[in-house]
């Protein structure tokens, strides 16, 4: 079969591999100049079933695609700077396809500004350096949680909504000055008029792209999926639904995802933190609002309920939630969490400035305060414990602080907390690799650093590692990062560029792979056993998201790799 479509065009370098018979789906993209069309992103999605699947086009613009996806298809070709292709396609369940696709270049200043990701509209705001209105704390304090500058975030608006959302921005990270808060909503105003951009970022291309492969999953009945890990015992994916209080459990072999809802008898709306903050009813959706999950090695899942303010418990066997753990005492927001070769849950209390400590043979929380630090140039008044992580070397628990910019660590026998500054801006998630080194993301100006821990009073040795940028100045955003087990790569997502990267530490090289939807904003990262790295996709809001629905994505540098059956 022969299909010639003038518009756009991309390749899939072999989906998931199913044992049902595989199609292929060839090509060559090439631009209405004539050129080949490198690193174009080739999407397949079957919307009934909520799959999506997509390989890059190589250098020659052309692709190679391999699914078991079929019957009638959505066909969408991407690249930067050229007009999307949609349409219709029907697809065998075997047997070879092709087609051959001519893009057209974008023509209009308003064309590209629309098209380009939230980092470059971001970057028009009238940063003041030297301030806390420059742009690393502009992007730390107000990037955290949300994007800024996607398609629902840069909406010309009212210089009173303005202030309205600059007011509520700042009080999430601690903040009541008005004064600071009008001076930002100034700042977005002026910034997100309406008028197209005129920065050009230069996306490279690389030759992995054409290996790669990005599956996509539909979460169609999750209201706001937040952290999502691969479980190591049955390979499906767990991802906790802050705002919808539930688990999602997902094969990754057929696509499909079961929910289910935390209970909350007894309970009122908003928890604990709606308790402390004495607010009303109508302010809250959720009872327990699960963040972050670790797996232990009793076989269940540890979840931190940031909005009840306890440590929730899931267990696969039964595919339902055991007992929760309430945390004594004056605490608030419980957020990443970690389990140790022991079987203890390490967790950190963002809000109140402490880390947590679970023993699930006795049922003990102990909580644990963290030293008064300076603020290091942020406007929250608190510490922010955020990250954490088990050195496996020793079991020692390594923390960040968001807010102060400190790096701790936990004795775990005597709880004794040793704290040092950040090497980088902004330190948010990260993971220990298996030689004992802590790889941790520096958001406020796009960095990664990787801190070997030495023993001594200095702490670790610090190596901070630079981004790539894509347009001067204009730096990525980087939430959290995972090292693959089996070749130490280390992944980073970002919630800025629509990308994710890749750092290959022996090479000292980055690669970037393109995300198949504008307004992506990813999560804390996990690996399958094949390689696969999976994440969820949430920008809170979802309408900030291209359609508007989450998801659970998962990337694969070389394409061709099956995943096998699951069960639940």
């Amino acid at each position: 079969m022969k299909i010639a479509w003038a518009a756009a065009s991309l390749a899939f370098s072999g989906l998931i591999a199913q044992d049902a018979s595989s199609a292929t789906f060839t090509g060559k993209i090439t631009g209405d100049d004539g050129k080949p069309i490198a690193g174009a992103m080739v999407t397949l999605n079957d919307e009934k079933r909520g799959l999506a699947e997509s390989v890059y086009s190589d250098a020659k613009g052309a692709f190679q695609f391999s699914t078991t996806l079929s019957g009638d298809l959505k066909l969408r070709i991407r690249k930067f700077y050229f007009a999307d292709l949609d349409r219709p396609m029907s697809l065998p369940t075997d047997g070879p396809v092709k087609g051959d696709f001519t893009m057209t270049k974008l023509k209009t200043a308003e064309e590209i500004s629309d098209q380009l990701p939230a980092a470059y509209h971001f970057g028009r705001i009238a940063f003041e350096p030297g301030t806390l209105f420059a742009k690393d704390k502009f992007q730390k304090d107000c990037v955290t949680c949300h994007s800024l500058g996607n398609a629902f975030t840069r909406w010309p608006r009212p210089m009173d909504d303005w202030k309205a959302i600059a007011k509520k921005m700042n009080a999430n990270i601690g903040s009541t000055d008005e004064a600071l808060a009008n001076k930002r909503a100034e700042l977005l105003a002026g910034a997100f008029n309406g008028k197209p951009i005129t920065v050009r970022p230069v996306f490279p291309y690389d030759p992995a792209l054409a290996r790669a492969k990005i599956v996509q999953y539909r979460l169609d009945d999750a209201k706001g999926p937040h952290d999502a890990a691969v479980s190591p015992v049955d390979g499906l994916v767990y991802t906790v639904d802050q705002d919808g209080d539930q688990m999602e459990v997902t094969d990754l072999k057929t696509g499909t995802t079961k929910y289910i809802a935390q209970p909350h008898e007894g309970m009122n709306l908003g928890g604990k933190i709606a308790r402390v903050t004495k607010s009303a009813a109508d302010d809250w959706s959720v009872y327990r609002g699960p963040h972050s999950l670790a797996f232990d090695k009793d076989g269940r899942w540890y979840v931190t309920d940031s909005v009840a303010d306890e440590i929730g418990v899931f267990n696969p066997k039964t595919m339902s939630w055991d007992k929760s753990y309430e945390i004594p005492g004056n605490t608030l927001y419980p957020h990443t969490i970690r389990t140790d070769k022991a079987g203890v849950v390490w967790f950190t209390i963002a809000m109140t400035d402490q880390i947590g400590r679970l023993d699930p043979a006795t049922g003990k929380v102990t909580v644990i305060a963290l030293p008064p630090n300076p603020r290091n140039g942020r406007i929250s008044p608190g510490e922010g414990p955020y990250g954490i992580d088990v050195n496996p070397k020793d079991g020692s628990v390594w923390y960040t602080t968001l807010g102060s910019e400190w790096i701790g660590r936990v004795d775990p026998k005597t709880l004794d907390i040793k704290e040092w500054p950040s090497p980088a801006e902004g330190p948010r998630r990260g993971h220990f690799d298996s030689s004992g080194n802590l790889w941790l993301t520096g958001y406020s100006k796009g960095e990664i650093m990787k801190l070997t821990p030495t023993g001594g009073a200095d702490g670790f040795k610090a190596e901070v590692i630079e981004m790539p940028e894509f347009n001067k100045g204009d730096r990525p955003a980087p939430y959290a990062l995972d090292i693959n087990p089996k070749t130490g790569d280390v992944w980073v997502n970002e919630t800025q560029t629509d990308h994710t990267y890749r750092y290959i530490p022996g090479e000292k090289k980055w690669i970037a792979y393109p995300m198949p939807l504008r307004g992506t904003y990813t999560r804390d990262l996990s690996f399958t056993k094949e390689g696969y790295v999976c994440m969820s996709n949430n920008p809170a809001p979802n309408a900030a998201l291209e359609g508007g629905v989450t998801e659970l994505i998962c990337i694969h540098p070389d394409g061709d790799t099956k995943i096998e059956a699951r069960a639940y």
